[in-house]
């Protein structure tokens, strides 16, 4: 880990396998500055952590989507209107996609 993590976001680091150096790292390359934090239930009480955490590693105005969560599928609407640009979606299971071995293609 490049970035250090207080206790309550190395027990997400350990159990679930968030790239939390990724998405520093990734902020930081595209320039954003504002992003939003989208959570499922379970782990919306480490919001203001991951939130401080983004804040204080990227430089970034984090939102935290506080609405419901049903997969990486349920994209929020209307962030733009506040200049974000960027959506980190947070969840329990890895997204399929990122198992396969070349892009998805949309025909």
């Amino acid at each position: 880990m490049k970035y250090e993590l207080n206790e309550g976001l190395k027990r997400l680091y350990d159990s679930y396998d968030i790239d939390f150096d990724a998405i520093i790292d990734s902020i930081k390359a595209k320039g954003y500055n504002k992003v939003a934090v989208q959570l499922p239930d379970g782990f919306k009480l480490h919001s203001l952590e991951i939130s401080d955490f983004i804040r204080e590693n990227s430089g970034a105005e984090v939102f935290i989507w506080g609405g419901s969560t049903y997969g990486a599928c349920d994209v929020p609407l209307g962030l733009e209107r506040l200049g974000v640009k960027m959506i980190i979606q947070l969840g329990h299971a890895k997204y399929r996609a990122d198992q396969t071995q070349k892009p998805l293609e949309i025909k």
